[in-house]
This record gives C-alpha cells, structure tokens and sequence, in this order.
C-alpha cells in the first residue's frame, strides 16, 4: 500500500533528517515508527501526505507515485491525526468530524450521519456530544474526536503523530485499546509515530525502530524485543525488553498444564475419589455444558464424624452432595491467544496461583507462574535462533499439574 523507495529528506543547512529510507507497508498493516525526538520518523510520515516534499527518491500510494497527485486531493484520501487534534473550536463535536465529507462534495444530511456513525464507533453517543463544543470535552474525548474525523472519508491510509501523547497514562492506555478494537474491524494501512516504546510494541504489527534518520530494525515486536538486530536497538528498546516482550507473547495450548477436572454435578464422594487417586490438592469445575465454573478443594470433598472436634479413631463419613455443593467460583480466566502481560496482570489481581484459559466457552487447561516463565522463554529463544516456536525444547523442571498451588495460594 505505502512504499518508500530511497526516499532522502535533506535541507539547505546540510542536515539530513531521512537518510535513503526504503521499506514497504502492507495493506491493513498498523506500522509504529518509533525513536528518540529528531530521528526522522514524524518527517518519514510527512512526506506520505506531502506536508513535506523528499529531496530524493520515490513514494508511491497503491501503486501510484504521490509526486504526481495534486497535494490537497492527497490529503483527503488520507487520515491525519495529531497530538494537539487541531479541531476546530467554533464547530461542534458532530460537525468538526463531519468536515473532510462535506469537503468532499457530500451533501450535508450524509456527511453528519457519517459523522454520527463515527462518534458512536470511537465510543462517543452523538446524542450527547455531537451538540458540543471542542473545549467541553475532556484531553481523551478531544482524541477520540481527531480519530473519528480522520476516519470520516473513509481513508485506506492512516497518519497518527503521537496521537495520545498528551493525555495521562490511564486515558492513554484506554484510547489504545479502543483504537486497536477499531484497527481489528477497520484494518486500516496505518503509519503511528511514538516516542514510547512500549506504545509501539503493544500497537504495531512491525515496529521500524529508528536511529538518526534511518531504521535501525524494521520487524516484529516480538523479534525487536528478542533479537534486536544492532546494539542500538537493543539499548533503545531496554534491558527490560523481556519484561516487555509479555504484552506481544500469546497464550498457546502448549503452555498450559492440565489439572484434574470435576462437573458441577458429578457427585462428592465421586469426585473425592478422584482426587485421593491422583493426590490432587484441588480440582477444576466445568458445568454440564464444558465451560469453567470455578474450582473444589479437596478439603472442602472430605469429613468427619463429629467434625474438627472428633477424636482418633472417628469414622471417616463420604462426602455428601454434589460438587455444586463444595465448589468455588473463580474469575482468573483469560482467552486463548491473550498476551502473557494479561495473564500475569489477571493472577496478580485474584492473587491466584493459576488462571484458567478458555477457547471461547470451551476450558483448555491452567497457566502457572512457572509455565507463563517457560512460555516466554521459549518465544525469546525462538526469535533470537529465527525458528518456530514449537520447535524450541527448553531444559526446565517439569512441573506436576496436581502440586500448580490453588486459587489464593
């Protein structure tokens, strides 16, 4: 969608903001263009648009040179959002977003229902803030307008410009992750300046990691983290990369253990059996239909003639009921595929030993501390030796799904 072929940005003072940059952007592809301030990447994405014309090489849009494109129609085939919005302050919420149709020849009634539509699309209900104006709305509403109206002609290419860097980290991380559930329906061609890395790995599909007016790296988030390809990458991105390679590293089937498992109406004195058997501390429960109920302590399955009270030699009694009767609910889950950040984020939250993990409604298997450890690991070694992660056996302790500590362990 996006090619940059030799494309050198220099000025008459002899600086050299892009030094021969080439490299391709896919169509759908969400790129974050990230490095310290002055490195060339805003320039990079303003020659895209044309606000800034390259010295030399070539640029192309679908094929198309944009040298040869009129600068003004350009723009309005492309989305722009920047740090500062830049809406207009004597229009409303509602015609501030529907300004690019409307200069687009559409007529009135269609551009404001079009805007409508967006509002309610980044989270905004046009019947309450399309009546308003720019200056009251909070910094995250006043983002979410630029995104809306960036989206209103419907452009195959996004820019972004630190679009949510001056809002505070709690709306910050909650603007991008409304923009990526927007990406995973719009699949827009998107070039994204950050300065931050952590921005760029949890965004991008491929981050282009930039040096002074070149790309240092230009790869995936997880391989940026796990293999930075020069030693300036690799002090970019942190010692802490491993830490960070957490939110780009999936939850897969093979990094989940398998503890014994009750239904909800399997009866108690069954299910004690069980897990006497196997020596299980604890079980998971599933309902009739397969889908996670919560968890039963073994302890919760047995009991005794008199109770705690009875004396040596008290006859052991069965367990009475069902395991409905004994069970736990348990709110650690998290989907299949789920970034391993958020599995750590979910036991940290439920003080739990484990978190379950389902496909859909369907119960997997559990993720262990000591599992979530080996699962990043392996992906780590997989980047850095270029292979599958499959592929790669890691010398470690196996741990026993039966001893993996309970909930609140």
């Amino acid at each position: 969608m996006i090619r940059f072929e030799h494309v050198t940005k220099s000025y008459p003072d002899g600086t050299t903001a892009v030094d021969d940059l080439t490299f391709e952007v896919a169509e759908g592809e969400l790129i974050t263009l990230v490095g310290p301030s002055g490195c060339g990447k805003t320039t990079t994405m303003k020659m895209v648009n044309r606000l800034i014309e390259p010295t030399s090489g070539r640029i192309s849009l679908g094929g198309e040179d944009i040298s040869a494109i009129d600068p003004v129609q350009l723009r309005r085939r492309i989305g722009y959002v920047i740090q500062q919005v830049g809406l207009f302050p004597h229009k409303t919420v509602l015609d501030n977003t529907a300004t690019v149709p409307h200069l687009l020849g559409r007529p009135r009634k269609e551009a404001r229902d079009r805007a409508a539509e967006l509002l309610d699309l980044v989270g905004l209900d046009p019947s309450t803030y399309g009546d308003r104006y720019p200056d009251q709305l909070s910094g995250g509403q006043r983002q979410r307008v630029g995104v809306a109206r960036a989206l209103a002609a419907d452009p195959p290419v996004l820019l972004m410009d630190e679009p949510f860097g001056a809002v505070d980290p709690v709306v910050r991380e909650h603007l991008q992750n409304e923009f990526l559930r927007l990406q995973s329906t719009l699949r827009k061609t998107v070039l994204f300046v950050t300065h931050d890395i952590e921005e760029a790995v949890r965004l991008g599909d491929r981050i282009a990691v930039y040096g002074a007016g070149r790309i240092e790296q230009f790869d995936t988030p997880a391989t940026v983290l796990g293999a930075p390809a020069t030693p300036y990458t690799a002090q970019f991105v942190g010692a802490d990369r491993g830490l960070k390679r957490l939110s780009v590293t999936p939850v897969e089937p093979g990094d989940l253990e398998q503890p014994p498992i009750v239904r909800l109406d399997d009866p108690a004195a069954r299910a004690a059996g069980r897990l006497s058997a196997d020596g299980a501390p604890w079980a998971v429960v599933l309902d009739a239909d397969g889908s996670l109920y919560g968890w039963v302590p073994s302890a919760a399955l047995t009991g005794a003639a008199g109770g705690s009270a009875a004396g040596p030699g008290t006859k052991k009694l069965a367990p009475q009921g069902t395991v409905r009767d004994h069970a736990r609910r348990m709110d650690a889950w998290l989907p299949l595929g789920a970034p391993l950040k958020q599995a750590l984020s979910t036991m940290l939250q439920h003080d739990a030993g484990w978190v379950a993990v389902q496909d859909g409604g369907r119960f997997l298997g559990v993720l262990t501390p000591a599992r979530l450890h080996t699962a990043l690991r392996r992906s780590t070694t997989a980047d850095a030796a270029n292979l599958p992660r499959g592929e790669i056996a890691l010398d470690t302790v196996p741990a026993s799904g039966h001893t993996v500590p309970g909930p609140g362990a």
